[in-house]
């Protein structure tokens, strides 16, 4: 299988992230895309460099203004006074009331970003574009004919809105790619096995009936985002139906995991679509610094075995997956799963 990785995120190392009150480095790092690099490569992928895809299919995707925001917010935050090294909001517009688009940075950073958990550095916006021509770029090559693709993604997207950064996410790497796959095929699947909810996945397909979002993740009730991820969230208008969540219990084990899966896929072969993006977090293993579900290393092959024998055209998109002694081990057995699979 071949792994598409671009170094221009190194820089992107976002100190800031508030956990229960606390300030703290981010546990997203550059070192997790170190280690998933080696990982790949000493299991013998050959890894492919990125073309520069130009705007559109972050475009294709993401507003105007949010993207203008990502782009120069962190220039323009310099300027304010006693400004932090990163930008990071301390004030929200209150969800379903009234709200007019603020005219000052500080407001700005309260409406595009929807946690403390997407900190904006020097090098952010830079390594969030490259990180969708990674998507993009894997798209592109499993649109060649290529049957699956890696792409190394970082930072990763899976909580990133149309307007709205958030959980560690920026631009929408599966989304991106999910739109780039329909220039050939009517209808397309989105996969999501991070161990959190793909809500800005959910967010941008709510309303289409032509891309299929289903996510297996950690029980909102007790884990992150919290606000969505419940079973009755099923899409709207148009795409009433076509949002599928799947909550599971805290401490879900790889055979319990499994079942849950199947009926995820049970759901996607009625959908019958002509590609499939699965976004691949690492974080629901049973050691991953989240410690929300409890998938073991073989657990990873063996679910990604049970996905690759739906036999689409796939591309796999990397999502979450903290730094653990575990991290290269579990990519190397889903991608090693996937081949079987294959």
């Amino acid at each position: 299988m071949k792994i598409v990785y671009s170094d221009q995120h190194q820089q992107h190392d976002p100190q800031q992230f508030m956990v229960r009150g606390r300030l703290q480095r981010s546990n997203e790092q550059p070192e997790r895309a170190a280690l998933l690099l080696a990982a790949a490569q000493s299991a013998g992928h050959a890894v492919v460099c990125p073309e520069d895809h130009g705007p559109g299919p972050r475009a294709a995707i993401h507003t105007p203004q949010y993207l203008h925001f990502l782009e120069t917010a962190w220039e323009r935050w310099q300027q304010l006074p006693d400004a932090s090294d990163e930008v990071m909001p301390n004030v929200y517009p209150f969800p379903g009331q009234p709200a007019t688009y603020p005219d000052h940075l500080v407001g700005q950073a309260g409406y595009h970003m929807g946690d403390n958990a997407c900190s904006i550095g020097r090098h952010t916006w830079h390594a969030a574009v490259h990180s969708a021509h990674v998507a993009t770029h894997a798209a592109e090559l499993v649109l060649a004919g290529e049957r699956a693709v890696y792409a190394l993604c970082r930072p990763p997207g899976h909580h990133a809105y149309p307007d709205r950064a958030n959980g560690f996410c920026y631009l929408n790497n599966a989304a991106i790619a999910a739109q780039h796959l329909r220039q050939r095929h009517a209808r397309v699947a989105v996969l999501d096995i991070d161990v959190h909810h793909g809500n800005g996945t959910q967010g941008v397909f709510w309303r289409r009936p032509d891309v299929l979002t289903i996510s297996l993740h950690a029980d909102p009730h007790f884990c992150t985002p919290f606000f969505t991820g419940h079973a009755h969230e099923r899409g709207e208008a148009e795409g009433l139906g076509y949002n599928v969540n799947i909550p599971l219990a805290k401490g879900t084990d790889t055979d319990s995991y499994l079942q849950a899966l199947a009926k995820a896929l049970t759901t996607l072969r009625a959908f019958a679509p002509g590609a499939l993006v699965v976004a691949l977090g690492l974080d629901a293993h049973e050691r991953d610094p989240y410690k929300a579900l409890a998938v073991s290393t073989e657990g990873f092959a063996r679910i990604t075995t049970e996905i690759a024998r739906m036999g689409l055209p796939t591309v796999l998109v990397q999502e979450g997956g903290y730094l653990s002694d575990d991290l290269g081990p579990n990519l190397a057995s889903a991608l090693r799963g996937f081949e079987v699979g294959c």
